[in-house]
């Protein structure tokens, strides 16, 4: 952070929410929205030219997925600060967040003042969580089931998510820019983790673990 206050980048693939919360954030004494980006590929690039003091970071979105991009940042900039601000009130997908390196986690349900404290908490060098996550990762904990963010790393449960959204093996080689054959490698190694033999016990394990919806299989 330097001395003109907190250069913030807003990640989100619908330009209303970006607009909200870039509202709620520049009514804060020295926060500054300087860069937004619509997707993961588009943040990453970004975040390399703007180099924002903390990004806000989506995690559903066209392309390569807000996990992929945190993942991607981490690795170019091992400082990056990522909060993720999100709809997705399942622990599975906080718990891949924290590990591709964000430092935060607030669900879109949460009020403003609590997105706003989450920012200043990361930028104090602390972890921010919103309450509802909090429980969530709370009832996780007592599940007798092996959840995939436990036993998935953050490239493999991004295969999932694509496999998850219906896209064939070359289109998910396209959007990570891998061969077939890695993402074939890695669809079968998912299932073997997961303890699954098919793409139906596969679909069944993320409506159980919350990672997909009813409403999800209706849009696909």
């Amino acid at each position: 952070m330097n001395g003109t206050g907190c250069a913030i980048m807003l990640v989100d693939d619908h330009a209303v929410v970006r607009e909200g919360y870039r509202s709620v954030l520049q009514k804060q004494p020295g926060f500054r929205v300087v860069a937004e980006a619509s997707d993961g590929a588009g943040a990453y690039r970004l975040f390399k030219s703007a180099k924002p003091d903390l990004v806000i970071m989506d995690l559903s979105m066209p392309g390569i997925g807000g996990i992929e991009a945190i993942r991607r940042i981490r690795q170019w900039d091992k400082g990056a600060r990522i909060l993720v601000f999100t709809m997705h009130q399942n622990a599975g997908f906080a718990v891949q967040a924290i590990r591709a390196g964000a430092r935060g986690y607030v669900t879109k349900t949460s009020p403003p003042e609590t997105l706003v404290r989450a920012v200043t908490d990361i930028l104090a060098g602390k972890i921010a969580i919103s309450p509802d996550i909090d429980h969530e990762l709370a009832l996780s904990r007592l599940a007798g089931e092996s959840s995939a963010a436990d036993v998935l790393t953050a490239r493999e449960f991004e295969v999932l998510r694509l496999l998850l959204a219906e896209q064939s093996t070359e289109e998910i080689a396209e959007t990570l820019h891998v061969s077939p054959k890695t993402v074939a490698n890695l669809h079968s190694l998912i299932k073997d983790k997961l303890g699954v033999a098919s793409d139906i016990e596969l679909v069944r394990l993320a409506l159980r673990q919350g990672l997909l919806t009813q409403a999800d299989l209706g849009e696909a």
